[in-house]
């Protein structure tokens, strides 16, 4: 019986509460139907270069066809990681194309931001990329968003290839294991997967703020200095 009937259908024991046959894990289970793993490798590769496409959603949802016999296992997990590495080269080309010389130029037309930051965060790369690449395919928002500092600073291919393809395997073994052992309850996955990402965002947001603050009371120190000394020449 097709993934699709079991989302969508709600006689079926099953059949998934409340999620829709129109929604994205319907879409998602109509690639799989469809083409079977090369759909859910497409699925795969549009969710790295769009984000906002839920892994949480497309890996479990997979696990739970090849759960089925609508796909075997190790087809769900060979063609789901390619599809991460397709997506991740893709964006690494759009920083490889975009290059450093235009991410100064743009950087240095940023406000609050200096060029020596921007620096700093290419020595870092240089020195810890590999285990940036690595374990950011593990990481939700980082996962796709790595692969492009990797094309900016030109990292070699064949270690870009190797890292991504490690770290991606890892992700979806992990959501694609979790679906095929969950069953008709693989959406689980999603809450808890969910709960990782709101607090990656959490944590990106107070960094961003403790740099805002710090950078604010930064320019009001120097700018309270060229005021102490503009008016010690007018004194003098």
């Amino acid at each position: 019986m097709p993934i699709t009937a079991l989302v969508s259908h709600p006689s079926l024991p099953l059949a998934l509460a409340g999620e829709p046959a129109d929604g994205f894990a319907g879409w998602a289970a109509g690639l799989v139907d469809t083409m079977g793993g090369p759909g859910a490798g497409l699925a795969i590769a549009l969710e790295n270069l769009f984000p906002p496409l839920p892994s949480e959603v497309i890996l479990p949802l997979t696990g739970f066809a090849a759960g089925q016999g609508v796909l075997g296992l190790a087809s769900a997990l060979f063609w789901t990681t390619l599809g991460s590495v397709v997506g991740a080269v893709a964006l690494y080309w759009i920083g490889a194309l975009f290059g450093q010389r235009r991410m100064h130029a743009l950087w240095a037309r940023l406000p609050l931001v200096k060029v020596s930051d921007l620096e700093r965060t290419e020595r870092w790369f240089a020195r810890h990329g590999t285990k940036a690449v690595f374990l950011g395919r593990m990481v939700p928002i980082f996962r796709s968003l790595v692969s492009v500092p990797a094309g900016v600073e030109r990292m070699p291919m064949h270690v870009f290839l190797t890292l991504t393809t490690l770290g991606s395997l890892v992700w979806n073994g992990v959501l694609v294991m979790a679906g095929y052992w969950l069953g008709e309850r693989w959406d689980l996955v999603e809450g808890y997967v969910g709960v990782l990402s709101e607090a990656v965002l959490v944590l990106v947001l107070v960094a961003l703020a403790a740099f805002l603050a710090v950078r604010f009371k930064g320019r009001g120190r120097t700018a309270g200095h060229a005021r102490g000394r503009a008016q010690h020449r007018r004194d003098a």
